[in-house]
């Protein structure tokens, strides 16, 4: 599956330094709010919410945010009502771009996505024109240090994933959207702890980005876009070389 990793590891990457930021647990407590209003607050039956869990406990969430997110998608506490809402844009080069967002006031989220589109000579799309090259899938990061690869290959694959393989330090596991439940359900019963778990959106043909310019003007849009507040999730559909990634530790 080409292409898939390195974006993912973008966003693993990024993910990590995003930990610091004031936003994340709003962001996190959006996501919960909604998983539990969608399929219950039971984390026990509910994937989606014990990955979210899984995602708060690893930035250092306190447990009373967690409670209370759940809470309000639960009806337990009011302020549950967010609208979900998806947008896509082609970035400088043709690159298709889209972003997820939670919001109470669209027409906010709508102008401020908007307003940074179009400062950073991205074109809003139809919706569609971009997600139809995308597919959702359940993307799985393991720590390789003191994992057997073919034990891991057996359980995930039995389980029902669609790949696995070394990325660096890492293995990467990608499942089926519908798959990826009982993937993760059998990783934490073979005991195996996810570095990061999630489902997400991936691109089928990534465009190979060999430019610096054009590197550093994709990942400042996809930084401005995820310091939105109303912004949950940005998904690119390219690649960037290593060597222009290793170039990019300064701020953008």
């Amino acid at each position: 599956m080409s292409g898939h990793s390195k974006w993912a590891n973008i966003k693993h990457k990024k993910g990590r330094a995003d930990a610091v930021r004031g936003k994340t647990f709003s962001k996190i407590a959006k996501e919960m709010t909604v998983a539990a209003r969608l399929g219950g607050g039971d984390p026990s039956g509910n994937i989606t919410l014990r990955m979210l869990i899984g995602k708060a406990k690893a930035v250092n969430m306190p447990n009373d945010n967690i409670d209370r997110a759940i809470k309000k998608g639960t009806g337990e506490l009011e302020g549950g009502a967010l609208e979900e809402l998806m947008y896509e844009a082609y970035a400088p080069g043709g690159v298709g771009v889209i972003v997820e967002a939670l919001t109470d006031n669209k027409n906010r989220a709508a102008s401020e996505i908007r307003n940074v589109f179009t400062k950073n000579g991205a074109n809003m799309a139809q919706q569609g024109a971009v997600s139809r090259s995308f597919q959702r899938k359940g993307q799985i990061y393991i720590d390789a240090a003191g994992i057997d690869e073919d034990a891991l290959m057996n359980i995930v694959l039995e389980a029902g994933a669609e790949d696995l393989s070394r990325d660096g330090d890492q293995y990467e596991v990608l499942t089926a959207f519908g798959d990826y439940a009982a993937v993760a359900d059998a990783l934490e019963a073979a005991g195996i702890e996810p570095s990061s778990s999630e489902l997400t959106m991936l691109p089928d043909l990534p465009m190979q980005i060999t430019d610096p310019d054009q590197a550093r003007k994709l990942m400042k849009l996809v930084e401005l876009l995820e310091e939105l507040d109303d912004v949950q999730n940005v998904y690119g559909a390219f690649e960037i070389d290593d060597a222009i990634l290793a170039e990019m530790d300064e701020p953008l």
